[in-house]
């Protein structure tokens, strides 16, 4: 079994910067894409960015420029830098780890921008 944590999130005004964390554990030999998506209230669940194994990055339109996934694969962990936010960005914040061809979700992390 695998488990997904999600941590980081909380309240920050619009232009500001937040930094989410999201850690793997359990029956990992190793990982592979992981990705971080979010789902505001009322919405479908959308994705925010992938990463590989090696590190190539592929985000939504919506964040491109203001986002940045990196991951270290030591810690199985992968990170979420998230600058100059816009209310828009409000949603819960869920982190996808793939593990032997299996995804696996965390329980998600609130981010609230405010105007």
């Amino acid at each position: 079994q695998v488990q997904v944590v999600e941590s980081g999130g909380g309240l920050v005004e619009a232009g500001g910067s937040l930094r989410l964390s999201c850690g793997a554990s359990g029956s990992i030999f190793s990982i592979n894409d992981m990705a971080w998506y979010r789902q505001a209230l009322g919405k479908q669940r959308e994705l925010v960015g992938t990463i590989s194994s090696g590190g190539s990055t592929n985000y939504a339109d919506s964040v491109k420029g203001r986002f940045t996934m990196s991951r270290d694969n030591a810690k199985n962990m992968v990170y979420l830098q998230m600058n100059s936010l816009k209310p828009e960005d409000t949603a819960v914040y869920y982190c996808w780890v793939a593990v032997r061809s299996k995804g696996y979700w965390g329980r998600g992390t609130q981010v609230t921008v405010s105007s």
